[in-house]
């Protein structure tokens, strides 16, 4: 037997996260929405649309609720590997499958989304600017060839997992996780992804928010 969690971190995404869980459990069997802090209702949203939920009583940030996810999948003795998937519905549950679908087939350890190996997202010049830039500075820290460094989507076998601990609670998460895999020297590729910017998440700003949050991360930590 085996079996993969998907881990869902959540902070105020009543308006969406139903949806989300909803078209994950089409896909996969188990979810673990970690609710940081929210206090919109996003957890009992999580819980009624079929997610199973751990709550953070205060907000950590993304990095933590990660780890906390990373943990509460690990006790599963069949755990054969999680996805990470946002809560905010720019992921598809189809690239998320095929994600895993080529971890299950051997052909890697992890595999990172990319949205730059095709032409299906539509990314500003900006936010492609900082990303690509991003991209660049993960390649000359670590050594891996990545095309978008700071995808959420990714899926990570079981063995590996148990080797991550994310220390950064909040954005800095991405960078720590690619430098601790870097070390670790997983077998590691990327897949194209779509990453779709909402109405939704254009109004909550988050698209530029990340962009701000990741230049943060480049020059300040």
């Amino acid at each position: 037997m085996s079996r993969c969690w998907v881990v869902v971190p959540v902070y105020n995404e009543a308006t969406v996260i139903g949806s989300v869980v909803a078209g994950l459990l089409e896909e996969f069997a188990h979810i673990v929405c970690i609710d940081d802090g929210s206090s919109d209702g996003s957890a009992a949203i999580a819980r009624s649309a079929g997610a199973v939920v751990v709550q953070h009583p205060i907000n950590l940030g993304q990095g933590a609720a990660l780890q906390t996810g990373f943990e509460y999948a690990l006790q599963d003795p069949e755990l054969d590997a999680v996805i990470t998937f946002d809560a905010d519905g720019q992921h598809r549950v189809s690239d998320a499958a095929a994600m895993l679908a080529r971890l299950r087939a051997g052909e890697a350890d992890v595999v990172l989304g990319s949205r730059f190996l095709e032409e299906r997202t539509e990314v500003s010049r900006i936010k492609r600017m900082v990303l690509r830039t991003a991209a660049l500075q993960s390649r000359m820290a670590t050594g891996l060839q990545l095309t978008d460094a700071h995808n959420g989507l990714r899926a990570i076998s079981a063995p590996v997992l148990a080797r991550i601990h994310l220390n950064q609670n909040r954005m800095a998460h991405a960078s720590e996780l690619i430098h601790q895999l870097a070390e670790l020297k997983p077998v590691l590729v990327e897949h194209p992804v779509e990453i779709v910017y909402t109405e939704y998440s254009k109004a909550k700003g988050q698209s530029l928010l990340n962009g701000v949050n990741i230049l943060a991360d480049l020059f300040f930590r």
